[in-house]
């Protein structure tokens, strides 16, 4: 079976995507990036480079444009982390970013008032809405797999194989031992 030349890691944020990308830096065989392109709109948002690894989080919310234009020739991760620690971190940041804008424009279309709905709640259902997204869209992927932040060593030893990398195993591995981007 041929490898896909690429590799796409979805995600909510918040769960290792840039930890993964560090350890993917030391593959040799691939370039590796953290939302290389978000700044990008149309077809150049999905135009990566061959034999690249890409995370970014808003990928979620474009898979519809990533399938028609990627489809099934990436390899997938769905990088995951224990749901309430995801949402807690996502709540000390509620303020800005992709929380505000789920709670104030997606789910609404103006600031929340007087309503019961905790913080985390609304943490909770968008990490939950997000992972749904990604389990529909790898529902029909041939290259595939969950990654889960709790279990990242042994989930990276099989990422390494999955997709035949080359380079400095062990160094790739000890970046999981650092806490990148933490809240």
């Amino acid at each position: 079976m041929n490898k896909p030349m690429n590799v796409i890691v979805l995600c909510t944020g918040r769960c290792g995507s840039v930890t993964f990308i560090k350890a993917a830096k030391h593959i040799s065989n691939f370039s590796a990036g953290h939302e290389s392109r978000s700044h990008m709109t149309g077809n150049a948002r999905f135009a990566y480079p061959i034999k690249h690894i890409e995370a970014d989080n808003r990928l979620s919310w474009l898979l519809g444009r990533l399938d028609e234009v990627i489809g099934d020739s990436a390899f997938y991760v769905h990088l995951q982390r224990d749901l309430i620690d995801t949402a807690r971190s996502f709540a000390k940041r509620h303020d800005r970013g992709i929380m505000k804008a789920y709670k104030t424009d997606i789910l609404m279309r103006s600031e929340i008032k007087n309503t019961n709905t905790d913080v985390l709640d609304y943490c909770i259902d968008y990490c939950n809405t997000v992972n749904s997204n990604i389990k529909l869209f790898l529902k029909d992927k041939t290259h595939k797999m969950d990654f889960h932040l709790e279990t990242a060593e042994r989930d990276f030893a099989n990422f390494w194989e999955a997709i035949d990398a080359k380079g400095d195993y062990p160094n790739g591995l000890s970046e999981w031992k650092n806490n990148y981007n933490a809240s």
